[in-house]
């Protein structure tokens, strides 16, 4: 979809157009990644029914799926999300085309969990290498952020590199049969296809991006429902302590959510900090996407991000 036919449902939405979200039931747009991993063990521990049963017995969850965070904007723009978990980018994008959403909590960070990786072969050393090379990245993903900033530490820029637009899943198996020569991702692809040893870390986000991912919610849900929104925050905070305690037991619980094996998904969940508290870290991290995504044109119109962010709520909610 594209931004003017986002813009376009938002508009829609703002003027009461689109279809509203029923009382009893909140509605929440995920990915199967172990990014967002409380949220299922919430969801199988029955944590999060519990903590909206507090509020008000009887309240629905509907799950809904997605690949990527820029599909997450398509259907909050068409006014059929209440929550969504995804990168800060897709976010601030959505944002910028006016999707009317607040920011309410960090789903996760962690600099290992996003990468740019090349073949277990290959002669690349360093990121200057990658000039005139075929690099692949999601665009529109928080990975395209990480890989301009490794791009940038080499001396180059997008225009220095062949950039092939592919989704996550695809872009290790292009690397791999030869389509492509790098390629920015982000876990689960990382500890797979390390695992298999088909594939090595070129750069990954430490010292270069925290790899923040967010907790968004439509600003009218947040305003009506603000003890709805603490206890979805209260039951995601106390299932990130559960993963922090019991990784093995939390692995085995959500293989199937995150569609990976619980011998990996362990390993991965020591690459993530599941804190959903917003920290003045965390505020930098998305005012330097924002200011990134003005400059290379793809926010059309900027982002207030202290007025975005609502750092309130995830602290009345219990989470510390």
């Amino acid at each position: 979809m594209s931004a003017f036919k986002i813009a376009s449902w938002a508009v829609a939405a703002a003027l009461g157009l689109a279809s509203p979200a029923l009382a009893d039931e909140i509605r929440l747009a995920t990915q199967p990644i172990p990014h967002y991993a409380p949220i299922f063990v919430a969801k199988q521990k029955k944590w999060l029914d519990e903590e909206l049963a507090k509020v008000k017995p009887g309240i629905e969850v509907k799950w809904s799926s997605f690949a990527a965070g820029p599909p997450i904007n398509e259907s909050f723009a068409a006014g059929q999300q209440d929550f969504g978990f995804l990168g800060d980018t897709p976010a601030l994008i959505g944002k910028s085309v006016g999707i009317d959403t607040k920011v309410v909590g960090l789903t996760s960070s962690g600099p290992k969990s996003l990468a740019v990786i090349i073949g277990a072969g290959s002669a690349i050393k360093d990121a200057r290498e990658l000039k005139g090379k075929k690099v692949a990245v999601t665009k529109g993903s928080y990975a395209q952020h990480l890989l301009a900033l490794v791009l940038e530490k080499g001396g180059l820029g997008f225009s220095d590199i062949e950039l092939v637009n592919l989704p996550n899943a695809e872009i290790a198996p292009a690397i791999i049969s030869g389509t492509i020569d790098a390629g920015a991702v982000w876990e689960p692809v990382i500890s797979r296809f390390e695992a298999q040893k088909e594939i090595r870390v070129l750069a990954d986000g430490t010292g270069l991006k925290k790899g923040v991912l967010v907790i968004i919610a439509t600003a009218d849900f947040v305003k009506t429902k603000p003890e709805q929104t603490r206890a979805l925050l209260k039951a995601y905070a106390r299932a990130a302590a559960y993963i922090k305690a019991n990784p093995k037991e939390a692995a085995e619980l959500v293989s199937a959510d995150t569609k990976l094996a619980p011998d990996l998904l362990a390993q991965v969940f020591a690459k993530f900090d599941y804190n959903p508290v917003i920290g003045p870290d965390d505020v930098e991290e998305i005012r330097r996407a924002e200011v990134y995504l003005r400059t290379i044109g793809i926010l059309k119109t900027p982002v207030d991000v202290n007025s975005w962010l609502d750092r309130t709520l995830v602290a009345e909610g219990g989470a510390k």
